[in-house]
């Protein structure tokens, strides 16, 4: 995990009540390897991998940010923590008990436009350190 988040500016570790109340909110269990992410840091913006861009939002910062792009209402059960740094958003497929990651963009939003990018945040993470410039 270290070498995927070296190039990482992170943010301090998500408290539990954090996580909790973030939960509480969307109705929903945060999958485990991303809670095992939170505890280590509560997201952040850089590099993964050398080419790779990322902004991992805080988990206090999930709900609002899921209201404001309205996700439910274009990509139900879609739950966005980040995104690329331009138009394409990360999130978890929550209408599977497995919460695969995919990609989808912002203007447009649809389940029909998602890109599977792992089945796992941690395979997520993986795929992301393998990107090549291109």
């Amino acid at each position: 995990m270290n070498r995927l988040l070296a190039n990482l500016n992170p943010n301090a570790p998500a408290t539990a009540a954090a996580v909790e109340e973030t939960e509480r909110q969307l109705g929903v269990k945060l999958p485990l390897e991303y809670l095992e992410f939170l505890k280590r840091l509560n997201g952040g913006e850089g590099f993964i991998g050398k080419s790779a861009y990322v902004i991992l939002w805080p988990v206090g910062e999930i709900v609002s940010m899921n209201q404001a792009y309205e996700v439910q209402k274009y990509a139900p059960g879609l739950l966005i923590f980040g995104s690329d740094g331009g138009g394409e958003a990360f999130g978890f497929d929550a209408r599977s008990p497995e919460c695969p990651v995919v990609q989808v963009p912002f203007v447009g939003m649809a389940w029909d436009l998602a890109r599977p990018m792992g089945a796992t945040f941690d395979e997520f993470l993986e795929r992301l350190y393998e990107i090549e410039d291109e």
